[in-house]
């Protein structure tokens, strides 16, 4: 049997929002799961930033823990950008002292979870801080928002040389042995800056739209789509073996 591709397999909410506008709980939203109230909240707060405004950083479920100097790190060179940013992390992960002094007077929200897709599908985020987890690419790439790459092991090592080097839609954070393998402030400010500002950022941005509308092409049902085609090709092939 010939090999067929599919997807993104994404909610149908960042396809299309007249298919289903409450399409938007999958993966681990079906375990970890914000109540309306909260979710109200972050979006409230979203409407009430510009356009391409907001720094979205969500370094995946799976990392328990970057260590307290890493933490601080990207507290400070987010606090750098002076851009208002949505950070879901735990509480006690998070440096107190930058948690206490700095964010509740910035621009800064931090929530324990949230619904990763409605906040990619906002027009108020400008950029993704992420770990480059398969499912957080696609859906970057399916809403057409920039990435900061910062992969932590295993394939987000690949995925994120797809990001910058591939697809171009973002930019990868660096790092050395004489550093510690630590990201430092001014490595993510620089990063966030390029994928916010100026002609870089067009570019990217650009190369986004480009990729949205060919991810959003491939699903088109009724057919159209070379995923839903594939579907279809590959259910007669087990009827008709």
């Amino acid at each position: 049997m010939p090999l067929k591709t599919v997807g993104p397999t994404v909610p149908s909410i960042l396809i299309n929002k007249e298919l289903m506008d409450d399409d938007h709980v999958y993966g681990m939203n079906l375990i970890n799961s914000t109540d309306q109230d909260d979710n109200n909240k972050i979006m409230g707060w979203l409407n009430s930033k510009a356009r391409h405004s907001v720094i979205y950083v969500s370094l995946g479920t799976r990392v328990s823990n970057l260590g307290e100097e890493q933490m601080e790190e990207l507290a400070w060179g987010l606090k750098a950008t002076n851009k208002p940013f949505l950070w879901v992390i735990k509480e006690p992960q998070f440096p107190n002292s930058f948690f206490e002094r700095e964010v509740k007077e910035m621009h800064g929200m931090v929530v324990k979870w949230c619904s990763q897709v409605q906040v990619l599908a906002h027009e108020s985020v400008g950029c993704f801080m992420t770990h480059c987890g398969w499912n957080s690419v696609l859906e970057a790439i399916t809403c057409g928002v920039p990435m900061v790459a910062m992969p932590q092991w295993g394939d987000q090592m690949t995925n994120a040389k797809f990001v910058e080097d591939v697809w171009n839609v973002g930019v990868r954070v660096s790092t050395s042995q004489e550093n510690g393998m630590i990201v430092r402030r001014e490595e993510i400010e620089l990063c966030v800056r390029t994928v916010m500002e100026g002609e870089k950022s067009r570019k990217l941005r650009q190369n986004g739209r480009r990729w949205m509308k060919l991810a959003k092409e491939a699903v088109m049902i009724n057919g159209n789509g070379t995923s839903d085609k594939n579907i279809d090709d590959f259910v007669k092939q087990l009827r008709n073996p």
